[in-house]
């Protein structure tokens, strides 16, 4: 082997914005980092003393370069891309913790449907096909609006909201385009009230339950702003109830998995899709803010074969709201600057200011959650308060951003 990879690391599969706070917890533990990232500018290197410069869904080229390595664990943060990695690599390593194989049922939103049905969770249409034309003639069958989207995508990536058969080919098109499979589905919009729901399982049963409403960039499927949600207990029972019932139908007896549900006027729970690993768009800050629970450090420790449930314990019962911060132009542009941080972080109630962008970026359109260049997170007593100070901090924190002129580059 020409690399001399540390002995005993936890290997980090991906090394975007969302996995920072992984390698800041090893870091703290003082455990060595390999970062598995095909991007060589992966925000998250500087905090790895060792990387791959490979695709993470590469599992052969990975283990190929790893060798005879012993790491201490392999885990993996808010991306569907490594799952299947995750789990072969468990294999590989003989690590204590392995990802479930049954939990990459997830990672296919059409054998999601199929499990969701097997736990009583109610349906609504879709159609799914690897075949364009397919996906087309089965989809005007169905009740619109239509949502189309890559069966195997995430982050809001090539998601198309439909109203008339004659788009369908496009948005066809345009899904199949960020789908590693070529595969699409088409489903029917869901109204009523969106939710996410961010469980962390122990032992077959969810230890911590996190219910959040849901605002969205407009026009879009791409989130804009995370809220803890009063719900009546019946409701949070009967939602806590159903996602434990799929995580177990997905072989998850330990870790984490969150849901997106659409809440109908019915009270009924639709399940839209899942993810079985931690959840993205700064949830765990959330989650810290309100609770003091810290599923960072949990998922580390159950990737290395410790105990967790104590970081799970919650010591604080507030409310906490998250915004996150994307570029408000139609074009790509280059960040000048930012104003007022330094105020934004004296507002009472702000917990947390996070920038992922600096001078000279080159920052994309708001499309999709992978485009934020920032957050911001803030708690209070109440839903009202924690928002309040939200809005307060997002009122003053702005990015300077110049277009780009097309043809150009920053």
């Amino acid at each position: 082997m020409s690399e001399h990879w540390p002995q005993g690391a936890l290997i980090v599969l991906g090394a975007s914005e969302e996995q920072i706070p992984l390698y800041q917890e090893a870091r703290r533990r003082g455990i060595p980092t390999i970062a598995v990232d095909i991007r060589p500018d992966a925000p998250a290197l500087p905090f790895a003393e060792a990387a791959l410069k490979i695709s993470t869904r590469d599992t052969n080229a990975i283990a190929d370069a790893l060798g005879d390595a012993c790491p201490a664990g392999i885990v993996g943060g808010a991306s569907d891309a490594a799952l299947a990695s995750w789990h072969a690599l468990s294999m590989r390593y003989g690590t204590t913790y392995v990802y479930p194989k049954s939990a990459l049922a997830a990672v296919d939103k059409a054998s999601f449907h199929t499990v969701a049905a097997s736990c009583g969770i109610a349906g609504y249409g879709w159609t799914a096909s690897n075949n364009p034309d397919e996906v087309v003639a089965k989809a005007v069958r169905l009740r619109f609006p239509l949502v189309i989207k890559p069966v195997d995508g995430s982050g809001s990536k090539g998601v198309t909201r439909v109203t008339r058969p004659d788009d369908l080919p496009a948005a066809v098109a345009y899904a199949r385009s960020y789908s590693a499979s070529q595969t699409v589905i088409a489903e029917e919009f869901i109204q009523g009230r969106p939710l996410a729901i961010e469980v962390f399982m122990r032992d077959g049963r969810a230890l911590m339950t996190c219910v959040k409403d849901k605002e969205f960039v407009d026009g879009s499927f791409v989130v804009r702003r995370l809220r803890t949600a009063q719900l009546a207990p019946a409701a949070h029972h009967q939602l806590e109830a159903s996602v434990e019932r799929l995580c177990r139908a997905l072989g998850i007896a330990n870790g984490p998995a969150n849901f997106d549900v659409v809440l109908g006027a019915d009270a009924q729970e639709r399940v839209i899709e899942a993810n079985t690993r931690l959840g993205g768009d700064g949830v765990p800050r959330l989650l810290a803010a309100a609770y003091g629970v810290d599923v960072v450090r949990a998922l580390i420790a159950l990737a290395l074969g410790e105990p967790f449930g104590d970081h799970l314990k919650r010591t604080r019962a507030a409310h906490a709201a998250l915004e996150l911060i994307g570029s408000s132009l139609a074009v790509e542009g280059e960040l000048v600057t930012w104003e007022g941080i330094a105020e934004a972080r004296s507002i009472p109630g702000i917990t947390d200011i996070e920038l992922y962008a600096k001078p000279g970026d080159l920052v994309r359109p708001h499309d999709q959650s992978g485009h934020k260049i920032g957050l911001l997170v803030a708690a209070g007593p109440s839903v009202a308060d924690a928002l309040s100070a939200l809005e307060t901090a997002s009122a003053l924190v702005r990015p300077i951003i110049r277009p780009i002129a097309k043809g150009l580059t920053a």
